[in-house]
């Protein structure tokens, strides 16, 4: 098996190779000087030619690009001019925030995607399954930024049910004592309960809007797996047996449709944790995805090309966990 991930992990390179050079020529090609956003609009022609120099955005493509690799080799990702912070220690800061709003998302969605596909799929053409199909459709067509708005106008504007939807905790109250950096474990390891309700407050909004449209693929995956896993003969022989329903389709059934399931769940947990860059910037949430936002507005390179690279990467080590689990959940998956 070592040899299969040693391989793996050097066929990633390619890929990461030609992502680091698309993202690189890709961030040059986006409108707005970078130099005039650093000095102002108002500033003198000399001072904005200073700038340039000085960060060396007036040499050619392939000299920035070298001294690009050169930062990348030495573990530097750069520097980002619109923090005033380097873009490592801008992204140890807010990483955490991104991280929860991840594992809530994937929390929500599997806890109400995993029972509605089961049923769905054990109840085929009954009003569960159409209810399902629905919902799935919905989650996976509903724009997020408009499903966004929408609750934030219902849950805080006319409810008042939940805080204002900005940051990860109100400014009234005082964070949990830093221990891991996700605020609902660190208010549950500080047993601070006053921070673990508002974080919570601030979190179900974002969470449930970025789980949309895992709910909708997973529900859907599940189903179909489900379905086939029904048909199968070792189904038939285990009713033969006589096992209850409840016994064969979730001790049967269940553990053998979720190994295809596996690998859509590593790769939406990739999605959830690279691509919560729309969640976050509707509900002002601190993390990375809003930091991107911020850098692309500001014209700032390196949180971008960083922020790519780091996805990538991260892709690609999902993919290689999930189908290491393969052979954990399968015995008969061999890795050559």
């Amino acid at each position: 098996m070592l040899t299969y991930v040693l391989r793996r992990i050097a066929m990633m390179v390619p890929s990461v190779a030609g992502i680091i050079m698309i993202t690189f020529i890709l961030t040059r090609v986006l409108p707005g000087d970078p130099a005039l956003m650093i000095t102002g609009e108002q500033a003198l022609p000399e001072f904005v030619e200073k700038v340039r120099e000085q960060y060396g955005f007036n040499q050619p493509l392939l000299v920035q690009f070298w001294d690009y690799l050169k930062q990348l080799i030495r573990g530097d990702f750069g520097f980002a001019w619109h923090t005033g912070h380097s873009v490592a220690a801008d992204f140890i800061s807010r990483f955490p925030a991104t991280l929860e709003l991840t594992f809530a998302s994937m929390a929500i969605a599997l806890i109400v995607a995993l029972p509605l596909g089961i049923i769905a799929a054990s109840r085929q053409n009954s009003i569960f399954d159409h209810i399902a199909r629905v919902l799935s459709f919905l989650g996976s067509s509903v724009p997020i930024f408009w499903l966004g708005l929408l609750l934030i106008t219902l849950f805080y504007s006319k409810l008042g049910w939940l805080p204002a939807p900005i940051g990860r905790i109100s400014a009234s109250i005082n964070p949990p004592t830093h221990i891991t950096g996700l605020y609902v474990l660190d208010s549950l390891l500080s047993w601070d309960l006053v921070a673990l309700k508002d974080s919570l407050l601030h979190l179900l909004l974002p969470a449930f809007c970025l789980s949309m449209g895992t709910m909708a693929i997973v529900t859907k995956m599940i189903r179909a797996s489900m379905l086939e896993v029904i048909r199968q003969d070792f189904m038939r022989t285990a009713r033969a047996k006589g096992l209850s329903e409840r016994a064969v389709i979730y001790k049967h059934g269940l553990i053998n449709s979720l190994i295809p399931t596996l690998t859509v769940i590593g790769l939406q947990f990739g999605y959830l944790l690279g691509g919560a860059v729309i969640t976050e910037t509707i509900f002002v949430w601190p993390g990375v995805g809003n930091y991107v936002t911020e850098s692309i507005l500001s014209a700032d390179y390196a949180p971008i090309q960083a922020m790519t690279l780091i996805s990538a990467v991260l892709y690609g080590f999902l993919n290689l966990t999930v189908e290491l689990l393969y052979g954990v959940l399968d015995p008969r998956v061999r890795y050559e």
